[in-house]
């Protein structure tokens, strides 16, 4: 078979280009090889075992402590109430089988042709790339003028440590509990390891979280971090930074695990043990040697600006190339990739990538923070809101944290927003569109927001930036 573009993986980076490239006009194939339940399911780590089925079981787990601890004030009593985690991981599955569906659904409609196994390089051939796919050992060869490389990444482990995802779990693991662990440690304190143990800890887990870094979300502005450090603790979060991890050993009855905190050396035991030391990119396996295409030292494929790797008509996008590991950044290069095959020249961005942690409270941001002004000499000016008094924030009953707004203090040009409350990875996309747009904070500061709502907080950092808050 011919296609004039193949993506090879199907999860936010891949689908969306080859949904893209078939709107521009292209024959189309996406090779993908992801399994869940003994199926090829389209939607890559982000749908299947990652960013969605998360959200599911951190909505669940909210209502459970809504119902435990916050309903009462609000008039509603009920007595004995109960959690289901089984019912609970259905549900979450349903979603996820859903959007999978619907990717399978927009491929048909788009006429693009669904390829199951694992693709590689094969060899190039008058003017095209030859594409072996791999599945189960049955070889099918393809062939295409474009290659999309969207092969996402994995998990990265620990050295010595093996993933059972019985005892010790990763992402997929700790998304598939059949019931709430007494004792859980997380090594990690970042994206994955705060919302999953979010999740376990409103269901009654003891969580202790085990972090190397010294501080607490050092890539978050550090007031940010502060606030969402303070109220994740009060919830019953242990976390602990400037952790050495020693050796953990695995049984029947649990997770041994050693560290060093503060010089001091300890040991801890707990039911279950979840790594979440960040992620490694998936190019093994694409026949890179045999074909050329450059990887560097850190297993990432080498690209230019635009996606374009050093092999004529090869691409590469996502979680397997540079710049950050989220799945909007790799779906929006998807579609660049694939409108830029078509002769088009759209842009990309990477400072007004827009950054969510869907803990309670939320975390969000977009652009630089307050110690990147100070180290680039970059002079600036800030305005800080509260969600203290914010109508809408005390009627939800959930009125902590602040927005951040930055701005340049000669041009007044908003350098950087940062978010820490209610609902704020709904927030932060004014933040985004201002800054793409690039909107001073008197901009945001003129602009109506309707009341009440949270939105008014962004408002009032705006106007917070010119010394002209009106409710703080």
């Amino acid at each position: 078979m011919d296609f004039d573009v193949i993506v090879i993986g199907g999860g936010p980076g891949g689908y969306v280009a080859a949904i893209r490239a078939a709107q521009l006009g292209f024959k189309t194939a996406c090779v993908d090889n992801f399994i869940r339940d003994g199926k090829y399911s389209l939607g890559g780590t982000c749908l299947n075992v990652g960013c969605i089925p998360s959200k599911a079981l951190l909505q669940s787990s909210e209502n459970f402590a809504e119902l435990t601890h916050s309903f009462a004030d609000h008039g509603i009593s009920c007595t004995n109430p109960k959690i289901d985690v089984s019912k609970m991981i259905e549900r979450k599955n349903g979603i996820v089988s859903k959007n999978a569906n619907g990717i399978s659904f927009l491929f048909k409609k788009n006429k693009i042709t669904e390829l199951h196994g694992t693709g590689s390089f094969s060899n190039q051939a008058d003017g095209k790339w030859q594409i072996s796919i791999n599945d189960n050992g049955n070889i099918q060869q393809v062939n295409a003028t474009h290659v999309i490389v969207a092969t996402g990444s994995s998990p990265r482990s620990l050295p010595k440590i093996a993933i059972d995802n019985k005892n010790i779990l990763d992402n997929a693991g700790a998304l598939d509990l059949t019931e709430t662990p007494k004792e859980l440690c997380i090594i990690g304190a970042g994206v994955i390891g705060l919302e999953m143990g979010s999740v376990w800890k409103r269901l009654g887990a003891n969580v202790t979280i085990l972090e190397a870094m010294d501080k607490f979300l050092p890539s978050a502005d550090e007031q940010v971090a502060k606030e969402a450090y303070k109220n994740l603790v009060k919830q019953g979060l242990t976390i602990k930074t400037g952790i050495k991890i020693g050796e953990i050993s695995n049984s029947s009855s649990g997770v041994t695990v050693k560290f060093v905190e503060g010089g001091e050396n300890k040991e801890q035991k707990f039911d279950k043990l979840m790594v979440a030391i960040g992620r490694v990119p998936n190019t093994q396996g694409l026949n890179a040697e045999k074909v050329g295409l450059k990887i560097d030292e850190r297993g990432f494929i080498t690209v230019d600006d635009d996606c374009r790797t050093n092999l004529s008509n090869v691409w590469a996008i996502g979680d397997c190339v540079r710049g950050p590991m989220l799945a909007h950044k790799a779906s929006e290069e998807g579609i660049i990739v694939a409108e830029r095959i078509a002769g088009q020249h759209p842009h990309f961005d990477f400072n007004t990538i827009p950054w969510v942690i869907y803990t309670n409270p939320e975390i969000a941001w977009v652009g630089k923070t307050e110690q990147q002004l100070k180290d680039a000499g970059i002079e600036y000016k800030k305005g800080v809101a509260s969600f203290i008094a914010n109508g809408r924030a005390l009627g939800l009953g959930n009125n902590v944290g602040f927005v951040k707004m930055l701005a340049c203090s000669q041009t007044d040009r908003i350098l950087g927003v940062h978010m820490v409350g209610p609902f704020v990875s709904e927030l932060i996309s004014e933040a985004v569109v201002a800054m793409e747009f690039m909107a001073s904070s008197e901009d945001l500061a003129r602009i109506i927001h309707a009341h009440p709502s949270l939105s008014e907080v962004t408002h009032e950092a705006a106007l917070a930036c010119d010394n002209r808050q009106l409710h703080g």
